[in-house]
């Protein structure tokens, strides 16, 4: 193989695969990454049996050819590398790369060993691609971390018509999206659940303004396929039970409270201060009024009092701060509407238009926490 392409090109690519591969590889050829050139590109490959990524850059090939190297190195080294073109050049058992006056040599890793990637699934529909992106970032922001809870770490995807509606949940806070898309004739409506942290990384990559995100699936495979214009990935689908999440959202609220997100999420940043570990922050609300407070006499205390526009009787609420943040920061709106039953039950945010109306699309449900006796 003797290669030659643009430095921002090739860094961008292999950096986006890094991404994917696992840290600690169970076989060596599974830390590696694949080089293969053939008429006018260089495709960049990363598979571990859970996920795959590939992505195609222009080059000018030489002389065409597949190897195998160190991903995480060949991230560090072309993300150092000089504003200068590159050649990548093969060599029996080693690569050289050079860039300017830099060169590097690296050993190869037997190809031969190195797995096929997966098939793309078969195509179920395309959506916006900064749509989608917001979209999951917006949800998976809520799952959870603990992979003894496999069913708590993934994102739901639902697939109604014309209708795509994601999910997760960590038990204390749940976050959902529902968004339109363009889904094929053949696909039917169903239900996967996707790792979160899989799909965040590739929908954060391919999902740019005016790019089209096309998704693939195969339930019986287990297998989810997401592919840009020049970058395709594919993960396995968790194979665990999603909670019956419809059961906890509210029927009906008591009341209600119109505010302005910014303001609120810099006063809890301030009052969660002397909250020991992040415990809790209080909300009581009253006519027109938000009292903050946190802390106690043995560790400090803090309030802050905002104006709100409340509807209903007053109430004294206590939540996670860290969570309320996350819920505030991810309705991408400068209004949020707060809905309540009882201080003990759930709270949901939702974004709000300049009037308070409820904007559609997205909600935020809350666990409170107990509040000393």
């Amino acid at each position: 193989m003797k290669i030659r392409l643009e430095r921002d090109g090739l860094a961008d690519a292999v950096a986006w695969v890094a991404r994917s591969l696992p840290s600690r590889p169970p076989v060596p050829v599974l830390g590696g990454m694949l080089l293969d050139a053939d008429e006018g590109k260089l495709t960049i490959s990363g598979f571990d049996y859970e996920v795959s990524a590939q992505v195609g850059v222009d080059a000018e090939v030489e002389t065409g050819g597949r190897t195998l190297v160190s991903g995480r190195l060949l991230a560090d080294i072309t993300k150092a590398l000089p504003q200068r073109p590159v050649e990548i050049t093969v060599d029996g058992s080693r690569v050289s790369i050079t860039c300017g006056s830099s060169r590097f040599s690296l050993p190869t890793m037997p190809v031969e060993d190195y797995p096929q990637l997966p098939r793309m699934p078969e195509l179920a529909g395309s959506v916006q691609g900064d749509s989608f992106s917001s979209a999951v970032a917006q949800v998976a922001v809520a799952a959870g971390k603990d992979e003894t809870l496999p069913m708590l770490t993934g994102v739901r995807i639902e697939i109604n018509n014309d209708q795509l509606t994601l999910v997760a949940t960590d038990r204390f806070r749940l976050a959902m999206r529902e968004l339109t898309w363009q889904p094929t004739e053949s696909v039917e409506d169903t239900e996967v659940l996707v790792p979160a942290r899989t799909l965040s990384e590739s929908a954060k990559t391919l999902g740019g303004a005016g790019t089209t995100v096309e998704l693939s699936l195969a339930s019986s495979d287990g297998l989810l396929g997401l592919s840009g214009t020049t970058r395709r990935s594919t993960t396995r689908l968790l194979d665990a039970e999603f909670p019956p999440y419809r059961k906890l959202l509210p029927d009906e609220y008591s009341t209600s409270a119109v505010v302005d997100v910014g303001t609120l999420a810099d006063a809890i940043k301030r009052v969660s201060l002397v909250a020991e570990r992040g415990t809790q922050v209080r909300l009581e609300f009253s006519e027109n009024a938000l009292r903050l407070t946190a802390g106690g006499d043995d560790e400090g205390s803090a309030e802050e009092e905002l104006p709100v526009e409340f509807e209903g009787e007053p109430l004294t609420i206590a939540f996670n701060p860290s969570y309320l943040q996350d819920g505030l920061s991810a309705l991408k709106a400068d209004r949020a509407r707060m809905l309540f039953t009882t201080s003990s039950r759930p709270a949901v945010i939702k974004p709000a238009g300049e009037d308070g109306e409820v904007l559609p699309g997205y909600l935020y449900l809350l666990m409170p926490v107990r509040m000393p006796g």
